[in-house]
């Protein structure tokens, strides 16, 4: 497991002096813990976070007291690019809990290669694991979608390995006709009904 990230508490009214010294305004909460409001080192978060991934288990100093934790929420600044807020959620390492997780689609569909559109309405899904078997990212081939296929969590549910929480409805992936035959086709539509009200 990655070191652990050191915390200080924090007044909310400090937040702006907080992120311009280097430190993310941060809540903490959960498993055998008030909620306290804090803030993180943001050099020493970032490094940790890319050693364990958006859904891994990390330790937080809270008062002295090391603390399993799961970063369950997120804030940032699109035009800077940085993270403005956290939330960690506390956990009992022996307990199971539910986390979205990364939908990483692997092979090259068959309907894509004939024209098709491959699209990805949902990128996550929740599953129900304990904290040490967390993955960073699910895996699923669509090499087997053609044209008109949709891929839903019904689909899958036996195939990933985790108990899914999403409706077996959930839409993962679509392929649909190029819209280049769909214009196409409108337009012989639209010139049809204008022949037919000449008539």
């Amino acid at each position: 497991m990655s070191t652990v990230v050191k915390t200080q508490k924090r007044d909310k009214k400090e937040n702006a002096k907080l992120r311009n010294s280097g430190f993310i305004p941060a809540i903490v909460y959960g498993f055998e813990l008030e909620s306290q409001s804090i803030a993180v080192n943001e050099k020493d978060f970032v490094k940790t976070l890319r050693e364990v991934g958006r859904n891994g288990v990390m330790k937080l100093d809270v008062d002295g007291k090391s603390v399993n934790v799961v970063l369950s929420d997120y804030q940032t600044n699109i035009l800077k690019g940085q993270m403005i807020h956290a939330d960690f959620l506390a956990i009992n390492m022996k307990e199971e809990l539910e986390v979205n997780v990364t939908v990483n689609l692997t092979g090259d569909s068959v309907g894509v290669s004939e024209g098709g559109m491959l699209q990805q309405p949902n990128r996550e899904i929740t599953i129900t694991v304990k904290p040490s078997d967390i993955p960073d990212s699910i895996d699923i081939d669509v090499s087997g979608m053609a044209i008109g296929d949709t891929l839903t969590v019904a689909d899958v549910r036996d195939k990933v390995g985790y108990p899914i929480s999403n409706d077996d409805d959930y839409t993962l992936v679509t392929v649909s006709a190029p819209r280049v035959e769909l214009e196409t086709e409108e337009t012989e539509t639209e010139s049809e009904t204008e022949e037919t009200t000449e008539e």
